[in-house]
């Protein structure tokens, strides 16, 4: 037996060690959703902090989870799924983690000018789910560079202007963050959260395009499960 043939034989044995424990199941199931901090992971589950620290210690080891911190409380950290192994490996069965389905999606960042227009633009692609976006402090125009980044990807973003979260949220909106800041003002209001890293900081089309990636794979993973509900 060759070597590459052993290390593929390891790596599965170490990926299906690490899923063989309820608990750590249930950390990716909630995951699968949206990113969480160890804290707000052990409240949702009810797990002790130091056996949820074992647990994810063994999710980060296998390389099925990964850690980014905040961008807006520096002192948290925020999980989220390692998809590079195959969405089959981490992503639940549909039938096992039903999702009600909303009447309405509803993106929220703090300045409602990048990153929850693209998710807006790829949401409309991907789910007959109607959606739209806000922020927590609207700035005056969607960003150039983010009307560009659509543009680089076949599509289109909507000449409108940023709303306050306060302006255009409705009864029964699937709030779902894409921003730390708006994630830990709203606290606890939205229904998941993507920390996904801001590109108008670094104003590059690397980071614009990274932006665009993390959304897209993000919305192609919910979308289904959510159109499938009833």
């Amino acid at each position: 037996m060759n070597l590459e043939r052993i290390a593929d034989l390891e790596r599965r044995a170490q990926l299906y060690a690490a899923l063989a424990d309820v608990t750590r199941l249930q950390i990716l199931d909630r995951l699968s959703v949206g990113d969480a901090s160890a804290s707000e992971l052990g409240s949702a589950l009810g797990v002790p902090s130091n056996l949820l620290a074992h647990h994810l210690k063994v999710l980060e080891h296998a390389g099925l989870t990964r850690r980014r911190r905040s961008e807006g409380d520096g002192r948290r950290s925020y999980l989220s799924l390692n998809r590079d192994d195959g969405p089959e490996i981490v992503e639940p069965p549909a039938s096992s983690a039903p999702l009600a389905r909303p009447r309405r999606v509803l993106f929220v960042c703090t300045a409602n000018t990048a990153r929850s227009h693209l998710a807006v633009a790829l949401w409309r692609q991907a789910s007959p789910i109607r959606a739209t976006s806000a922020g927590t402090h609207p700035g005056e125009r969607i960003n150039p560079s983010a009307a560009a980044t659509a543009a680089r990807h076949g599509l289109a973003l909507p000449d409108v202007s940023p709303r306050p979260l306060e302006q255009a949220a409705r009864d029964g909106d699937l709030i779902v963050t894409v921003c730390d800041r708006a994630h830990e003002e709203l606290g606890g209001a939205d229904w998941a959260h993507w920390s996904v890293p801001d590109p108008v900081i670094r104003a590059t089309d690397a980071a614009y395009d990274q932006a665009f990636a993390e959304i897209a794979t993000r919305v192609a993973a919910l979308a289904p499960r959510l159109h499938a509900a009833s």
